[in-house]
């Protein structure tokens, strides 16, 4: 079954399949409509451009049968502003959110600093296709053949990202995680992860969609 995969702003990609849509990590760097339109929607962690109440607000009002899958740590601050509507899920969990079949990988957000406390963090491995990590290099148990990448933040670099690609192995990469990295730098992370990945990898703009 073709699914049609939509690149938002930043972290966030919305999923849509059999007249279904699923969307994750609507943040507070996407779009404000970024989960108007969602039957179900994931977040991986708590950070603001990840996980933005506003952005969720907005998408459960539009869509009143609407619900959210997530961590606890997120599942604790929501809970009470859309009762029956969130539900927790942690590493090993398994799920149907709006038609797709959805499997939950790892623990915990990428170092930024030893520091810095790591805080909580998932990754979403759906209809056993698609992996988004959140903000980690997480390794799912199972093939990946569509690898959102996270290119660009403060607790990787781009040596990182590309053993990232292939440790993961996938049938091609599509970057996420991106909306700090300079026009002038994406050639030259274009050129690394291509050249050096083993996987196919490509660039989607902020509403450009590709099916899969």
């Amino acid at each position: 079954m073709t699914i049609k995969l939509t690149k938002k702003t930043h972290a966030c990609i919305r999923l849509e399949k059999d007249g279904r849509t699923l969307v994750i990590d609507p943040g507070a760097f996407s779009e404000e409509d970024a989960a108007v339109g969602a039957d179900a929607i994931l977040v991986t962690h708590e950070h603001l451009d990840h996980f933005s109440e506003d952005r969720l607000r907005a998408g459960l009002e539009a869509a009143p049968a609407a619900e959210i899958w997530t961590l606890r740590s997120v599942a604790d601050q929501l809970s009470a502003a859309f009762p029956g509507r969130v539900h927790t899920v942690g590493h090993g969990d398994a799920f149907t959110a709006a038609g797709f079949d959805v499997q939950v990988h790892g623990e915990l957000h990428a170092v930024i600093h030893p520091d810095l406390p790591r805080i909580t963090n998932v990754g979403f491995l759906v209809d056993g296709s698609v992996f988004h990590p959140g903000d980690a290099f997480t390794v799912p148990e199972h093939p990946v053949e569509t690898l959102m990448l996270p290119v660009h933040a403060p607790w990787n670099k781009v040596s990182e990202v590309i053993d990232y690609v292939r440790e993961v192995k996938p049938q091609r990469a599509i970057d996420i995680h991106d909306v700090l990295l300079k026009d002038m730098a994406r050639g030259m992370y274009d050129m690394h992860i291509g050249n050096l990945g083993g996987s196919d990898h490509a660039r989607l703009a902020p509403g450009e969609s590709t099916e899969l």
